[in-house]
């Protein structure tokens, strides 16, 4: 069993303690209108995309009224979870009765908005979707569900959900203006609506803003150092470390790159144990990913996650998709541990081998060349220019 025997990096705490003054500070200063919305910003409400960022916001749409959507995605660090939560370190997140946790890491919202809808390619392979296994087939369907799960936002029901929406005056002036005078007179309409609006929010440029360096290099705004233009060729070659074979779309130099495929792959990735430990999982629970999404439910798809966008990831840790790397180095070296990357061949948060793979079936193979370990450095700075202007001051040097 691996041990960790670190701690949350220095920097990434501060990230993260930053970030959550930021969202602590906004969800007291909006706690006064939980039950109904300032005037302002109920004047705010007539586009669908104001609605959904009221809806985001909103911690009446839990059941607890303690929890919103900011609480796991919160704006001041790429909308992911800024609370390190003592043991679990940030890996998953904590859900609004206080005490449960999940059991897969809350991914960023940033960019989700490029994501196509969840299918079955020609050649028999998974692509697109949301969650880490796909199974919201677009971003409509992927909005409700964090509302309705009993580890998250933990409403019983649709119907409950809507008698929330009903409570607020101005949502009930808002949903009417912009969807009909009984959008919420039942329940499949008003859920319909809320699932637009909050769909129409994560639409928005702000999730899909592409002011990174990198991108500001390829418009000719700045320029890479060479270390980091040594990363970029290094990412970009198959020759070199291979990301771009999973973590690119289209070819190097192409603008609005959004640094996945969108496919789904197991590496092989062990479980976290301490995450199962304290979220009071079976001892013989398995995270099966991509199989367990009703539409893939196929032994074939054992193991497989979807691959996640690499835009602002160095902000953006903890890695994969139960967390259970706390450094993106650390994530980096275990892509390489089937390489001779000398480096590579331990896990370097715990000082010991890499331990087992959770599901040790349809492992990829990588198939990356050795680098060194000013490789390694060149291809962490070059991932670091991958940050929206926005984040850059949450870096570390």
């Amino acid at each position: 069993m691996m041990v960790r025997v670190e701690r949350l990096p220095i920097a990434r705490w501060l990230r993260r303690s930053i970030a959550c003054l930021y969202s602590c500070a906004a969800v007291t200063a909006a706690a006064a209108s939980c039950i109904t919305l300032q005037s302002a910003q109920a004047e705010n409400l007539k586009t669908r995309e104001k609605l959904g960022e009221a809806l985001f916001s909103d911690r009446n749409l839990s059941f607890s009224r303690k929890q919103n959507c900011v609480s796991c995605h919160s704006p001041e660090l790429a909308f992911t979870d800024p609370r390190v939560l003592g043991e679990i370190q940030g890996a998953v997140s904590r859900g609004g009765d206080g005490r449960s946790l999940g059991d897969r890491n809350s991914p960023t919202l940033v960019y989700i908005r490029t994501t196509p809808a969840f299918h079955i390619s020609s050649t028999r392979e998974a692509v697109g979707g949301m969650f880490w296994d796909g199974r919201a087939g677009t971003l409509e369907d992927q909005v409700r569900d964090p509302i309705l799960n009993p580890v998250e936002m933990a409403m019983p029901d649709e119907a409950s959900i809507v008698d929330r929406l009903r409570e607020n005056a101005d949502y009930r002036a808002a949903f009417a203006a912009l969807y009909g005078e009984d959008a919420l007179a039942s329940t499949p309409k008003a859920i319909a609506a809320l699932k637009n609006a909050l769909a129409a929010f994560l639409d928005t440029p702000e999730f899909a803003p592409f002011t990174s360096k990198y991108d500001r290099s390829l418009r000719g705004e700045t320029s890479l150092s060479e270390t980091e233009a040594r990363g970029r060729d290094l990412f970009f070659s198959n020759d070199g470390a291979g990301c771009n074979r999973c973590h690119a779309s289209a070819a190097a130099g192409a603008r609005d790159e959004v640094f996945t495929n969108f496919g789904y792959f197991n590496l092989g990735v062990p479980r976290n144990a301490v995450t199962r430990r304290l979220n009071d999982s079976k001892p013989q629970r398995v995270d099966h990913g991509l199989m367990e999404n009703p539409a893939a439910a196929h032994g074939a798809f054992d193991g497989k996650f979807k691959v996640p966008t690499l835009r602002n990831v160095a902000i953006t840790g903890p890695y994969m998709h139960n967390g259970i790397f706390q450094d993106l180095k650390t994530a980096v070296l275990f892509h390489l541990r089937s390489s001779d990357t000398t480096s590579a061949k331990t896990n370097p948060e715990t000082g010991s081998v890499w331990d087992k793979p959770e599901v040790p079936a349809n492992i990829a193979d990588l198939g990356s060349r050795s680098l060194s370990s000013s490789d390694v450095d060149a291809l962490l700075a070059f991932l670091k220019t991958l940050t929206d202007r926005k984040y850059e001051n949450l870096l570390s040097n």
